[in-house]
């Protein structure tokens, strides 16, 4: 059974930045679209970054775009997120999540991807 594993999380000032990483076992990444999702306390999940297998095509939520960028590498089966100018309103669960799809896939909804990793945390003190 495939499964995904976030690490990279932790707690930032407003304005600083942080990578998450997301280390595949196996699960091959090259051979799939994956995203990153991220869930603040009573809120749903949310979309915040997709990319294509490889790598050719990215797309981001408008909360994110211009702060965050997703990122693979295929050789080391890990996907990443920079992210940088976090703020408060960014702290959440951050989720990895691999689907099942044509390569040129970006792919924006929670229900397209079979694949989640159990989340890592990152907190924004202002």
């Amino acid at each position: 059974q495939g499964q995904v594993v976030e690490s990279g999380g932790g707690l930032v000032q407003a304005g600083g930045s942080l990578r998450l990483s997301c280390a595949a076992s196996g699960l091959t990444v090259s051979t799939y679209p994956m995203g990153w999702f991220r869930q603040a306390p009573g809120k749903a999940r949310e979309f915040v970054a997709a990319i294509s297998r490889g790598g050719s095509r990215t797309t981001y939520s408008d909360s994110v775009s211009g702060r965050f960028t997703i990122s693979r590498d295929n050789a080391k089966n890990t996907l990443y997120l920079q992210m940088n100018s976090l703020q408060p309103e960014d702290t959440a669960v951050y989720y990895c999540a691999a689907a099942a799809a044509p390569p040129f896939s970006v792919l924006t909804e929670r229900g397209q991807y079979p694949y989640w990793g159990q989340g890592t945390q990152v907190t924004v003190s202002s």
